[in-house]
């Protein structure tokens, strides 16, 4: 006996096993895409994209390693300085937070802008 029901995406009659659920392996892969769509967003994808956004953003102004930005330019291209990698502080006790290579520290209106150098890098002794 052959066991009829539709397509859950194109909604076809569907022939054969009864517990399949697409026609063909072009509507199952439809079927997904259209579903993981309609999913919010991962906190992972969220966060993973925003800081290839910064760093995009940081490293098209910043191109002499160091620069001063307005934070109105950066944050107009969708800059989110809560969103970075890690940070530096130097002597005078400043703290530059990274995007990757990419550094920035926020004084009053404006964003320093720098790159990593290998200076940054902290030495730890051994022994």
């Amino acid at each position: 006996m052959r066991f009829f029901k539709n397509c859950v995406f194109c909604e076809k009659k569907l022939v054969g096993r009864t517990d399949k659920k697409f026609c063909d392996p072009q509507c199952k892969s439809a079927y997904q895409y259209k579903k993981s769509k309609e999913i919010p967003e991962r906190f992972y994808n969220r966060v993973d994209n925003q800081l290839k956004l910064n760093r995009k953003i940081l490293k098209e102004y910043n191109k002499g390693g160091k620069v001063i930005v307005r934070a109105n330019m950066l944050i107009e291209e969708g800059f989110n300085s809560n969103f970075f990698t890690h940070y530096w502080k130097n002597s005078k006790n400043d703290i530059y937070l990274f995007v990757y290579e990419y550094g920035f520290l926020k004084k009053e209106e404006k964003y320093i802008l720098i790159k990593w150098q290998d200076y940054m890098q902290k030495k730890i002794p051994l022994g």
